[in-house]
């Protein structure tokens, strides 16, 4: 069985209704793990205190997610603070023992939007689109290796009715079930 590691990057879970029920839903998944990054570094993160065990955390992993809420065309502070402490020295710092090995890993954004999607467009009231918004991070898979499939979004993630965050829920699960099962190239392949 692989295993898929879900980074979730919000800065209150208690007070979320989106992120909160995505998190649920995908934990029940065989070979799932989700880690409440924001639980688990309250006060951020070091590259020398944190960076060596989330390293090896990411490099057990088949797949790795990054969940979490666009804040103001952007990730939380965490997420930032997260690449900065982490990614920075796998490859930088340690690359030939853990950026190396690192490569190859596929890698799924999952994220949640408060507006609209129609806002998110050219002429819209966010002016960008969720692409355009999403390209930083893209890039960084780019420049780390990993293989970045589309990414999962949810629009309107606090407005959402009970049924409709349960049947968002319900087709994350779903969209993550069916990339787990897809074919996994392993990290010697695709490098």
């Amino acid at each position: 069985m692989t295993k898929t590691l879900i980074l979730l990057f919000h800065p209150d879970l208690k007070r979320s209704k989106a992120n909160a029920a995505l998190a649920g839903a995908a934990a029940k998944l065989d070979g799932v793990e989700v880690a409440d990054m924001q639980a688990a570094y309250p006060d951020s993160m070091d590259m020398f205190r944190d960076g060596e065990r989330e390293a090896r955390r990411l490099l057990a992993a088949d797949r790795i997610v990054l969940q979490f809420p666009i804040q103001w065309y952007s990730t939380p502070p965490l997420m930032k603070a997260w690449q900065d402490a982490v990614l920075t020295r796998m490859f930088y710092v340690t690359y030939e023992t853990e950026g190396h090995a690192l490569e190859g890993t596929p890698l799924m954004l999952a994220a949640t939007a408060g507006n609209v999607p129609e806002s998110y467009r050219p002429g819209g009231r966010n002016m960008f689109t969720m692409e355009a918004l999403l390209a930083p991070l893209r890039a960084t898979a780019h420049r780390c290796g990993l293989s970045c499939t589309a990414p999962f979004i949810i629009y309107q993630a606090d407005k959402l009715e009970a049924e409709e965050l349960e049947a968002a829920a319900s087709n994350y699960a779903a969209t993550l079930k069916n990339w787990i099962a897809g074919p996994l190239v392993t990290r010697q392949e695709a490098v």
